[in-house]
């Protein structure tokens, strides 16, 4: 079985088994924080659910309808997961300004407090596992899924404290306080997880990675590689795709240039961590980039070379020969 696939399952497995955990505490209890809990795993469920099919079509081969892959589905996946969440979160807080004003018995309280601190554990562990699979693989889903379970872990925290504290102080109003601080965090993190993911969606550029880009092309540059410009960058799940356009001397013929892209092709995949797709448009050099060309005894140089031009994310991504320093 694939890792993500692995993963996701395991997830999926984990989260139903919390979530009956959860609701036997809050039977157990009749405590609104752990119902605030409860009700959260439900939101797990349905997202695992969904990210095991998102991950599933991610791993489909390329097809002539989707010919860059079926990546994108897990930012989708990784937007429905945070509404579901930001959603949940909304619930929570509605339901728990009802019971704040008109609070009801609870007991049974250490009772709840053990299962809940033992599901936010198994959480912990878990969401680690999914992060660090997402990481190795590049899947926005796993990563989503395993930060959605740490912040679950958090919440599960912080309500074993809470109750902890409600059984000593015998303050029963503090039971809705609770949920409703929880009811604002579960908000914040499911506006995080649907940031990110309109982002992907939307092609938003990854500053970081086109960085990582630039500096993997600066470190290993070659005097033949007289310019990079209008480099741009998308994400595709795991796959990455690069264009830009590379200027070469104009004297070069097809071949040469054909094996210059090459190997700037094989630079990307060699050093970087993602599976890259380049498309590299290639530009014969003008006299203006003569004086910072560094190409040995070139036949047609116009001006003598004056000094390199450093390649950054602000020069390299713009649609623009360097023409001068």
């Amino acid at each position: 079985m694939h890792p993500k696939k692995k993963a996701i399952l395991i997830s999926l497995c984990v989260s139903i088994i919390l979530m009956l955990a959860k609701f036997v505490a809050y039977f157990l209890t009749h405590s609104n924080a752990i119902l605030t809990d409860a009700a959260e795993s439900i939101v797990n469920v349905l997202a695992s659910a969904f990210a095991f099919y998102s991950i599933y079509l991610t791993t489909l081969p390329k097809d002539e309808n989707h010919p860059y892959g079926h990546g994108k589905v897990e930012f989708f996946s990784a937007f429905v997961e945070g509404v579901l969440i930001s959603v949940a979160g909304i619930i929570i807080i509605l339901k728990s300004s009802y019971d704040l004003l008109y609070t009801n018995e609870i007991g049974k309280l250490y009772d709840g407090a053990i299962i809940i601190g033992a599901t936010g554990l198994i959480n912990l562990i878990v969401g680690f596992y999914l992060i660090s699979t997402g990481k190795k693989h590049h899947s926005i889903t796993l990563e989503a899924d395993g930060k959605h379970l740490l912040s679950d872990a958090i919440t599960s925290g912080g309500l074993v404290l809470g109750i902890i504290l409600i059984q000593l102080t015998q303050i029963y109003w503090l039971d809705g306080v609770i949920s409703i601080a929880m009811g604002i965090y579960i908000i914040f993190n499911g506006y995080k997880l649907t940031r990110r993911s309109v982002g992907g969606l939307m092609d938003e550029s990854n500053i970081e990675l086109v960085k990582d880009i630039v500096k993997v092309l600066q470190d290993n540059r070659q005097d033949s590689w007289i310019d990079v410009h209008n480099l741009r960058a998308q994400q595709y799940g795991a796959d990455l795709h690069i264009d830009c356009h590379v200027t070469l001397p104009y004297y070069f013929d097809l071949n040469v240039v054909h094996q210059q892209i090459s190997n700037i092709d094989q630079l990307i995949n060699l050093s970087g961590v993602y599976e890259t797709e380049l498309f590299i448009h290639a530009d014969p050099c003008l006299p203006a980039c003569c004086n910072y060309c560094k190409m040995p005894n070139c036949p047609v140089r116009q001006e003598a070379f004056k000094g390199e031009i450093v390649w950054t994310m602000e020069n390299v991504t713009k649609n623009q020969k360097h023409f001068s320093q």
